[in-house]
């Protein structure tokens, strides 16, 4: 009589998971950890995913203009507006003051280049949201998804400039040979919305209020920047008056009077109220923004650059830039547990 042992199927199943144990203890394991502290940026790590991030950006385009009958148009139609209205509140006012281009190119050519920032950084901001779905699933650099979204307003940009170079053309305004700063500054203001963005984006995880803070934001940066205002450098250059007498009172300070030399003594002239000469535009200096909107407004249309605000601006940029992505890199270990 032969006996068979028949395996029990509790057995079976853990001889099968010993047998794929032993298998992997065999082959190499890769194991990914965050790195301690501030991270380097390490943009080699971008090169590999850079199909990622064209892919992103495509999405990022059709979304945007999926289902619309006007289309692409809205990007040129949406500076084409706001020219219009600030021509008509503003147009008269700046008439006056001088300038060597029409105030509505003038108008356009600043607000392009703020409407490019300002749609980059919100869409950058929110970003990281909107893609809870792949954070949470899989890995790859989070720093991709902000990257991405800063295309489509790259391409809102680029349709946007066909108008400008028609206004150009039928005001007869042809670009100087500082337009060959044209790529630089397109690369500075990059480099500016995605480090804003970046920075926006890694809070905005963290705390939802900046998603309603955020439109805000822009609104009163807008206002801090000369895009729709005319030669803010002129403020105390304009000729007084034949009949103003305009003296230095010390400390920066201008001194405004009516000037009757003959039915008057000099003490007996009336003073106005002390106006600090270039105060707006010392504040407005601060911005970093203001430098590179009158840098990319003189390339296109041929004015001097103004190369001091350039500088200025172009620090202070780089730093934004590096610090928004350190930031970012060290917040984005912790998104897929908040998000």
């Amino acid at each position: 009589m032969t006996r068979t042992t028949v395996d029990q199927p509790e057995d079976s199943a853990i001889r099968e998971v010993e047998h794929l144990v032993e298998q992997v203890e065999d082959q190499p394991m890769t194991v990914i950890e965050p790195r301690p502290g501030w991270k380097a940026l390490d943009l080699r790590e971008l090169w590999p995913y850079r199909e990622l991030i064209f892919f992103l950006a495509w999405r990022d385009i059709k979304v945007r203009y999926k289902q619309t009958v006007l289309g692409a148009s809205w990007a040129i139609l949406q500076p084409l507006a706001l020219m219009v209205v600030f021509s008509a509140v503003l147009g008269r006012e700046h008439a006056a003051s001088p300038s060597i281009f029409p105030y509505p190119v003038f108008l356009y050519s600043g607000l392009l280049i703020w409407l490019f920032f300002s749609q980059a950084i919100t869409a950058a901001g929110n970003s990281v949201l909107i893609s809870r779905d792949m954070v949470t699933k899989v890995y790859f650099p989070r720093l991709t998804i902000p990257i991405a979204s800063v295309g489509p307003a790259a391409i809102d940009f680029l349709i946007a400039m066909v108008l400008l170079i028609v206004m150009m053309a039928y005001y007869g305004i042809a670009p100087g040979e500082s337009i060959v700063m044209l790529p630089i500054l397109l690369l500075l203001a990059m480099m500016a919305a995605l480090g804003v963005g970046a920075i926006l984006a890694a809070l905005n995880v963290a705390y939802r209020d900046f998603r309603y803070t955020l439109p805000f934001l822009v609104q009163i940066w807008m206002l801090a920047t000369p895009s729709i205002y005319k030669d803010i450098y002129t403020v105390a250059e304009v000729e007084p008056a034949p009949n103003v007498a305009v003296a230095d009172a010390g400390d920066g300070d201008t001194v405004v009077a009516n000037r009757d030399a003959e039915a008057a003594t000099e003490e007996e002239v009336p003073a106005a109220p002390p106006v600090r000469a270039r105060s707006v535009s010392d504040w407005l200096e601060l911005n970093p923004m203001t430098g590179l909107v009158g840098s990319f407004r003189a390339a296109v249309l041929g004015g001097p650059i103004p190369w001091s605000s350039l500088a200025y601006s172009a620090t202070v940029i780089v730093v934004v830039f590096v610090t928004g992505c350190y930031y970012f890199r060290r917040s984005e270990s912790s998104f897929a547990d908040v998000i």
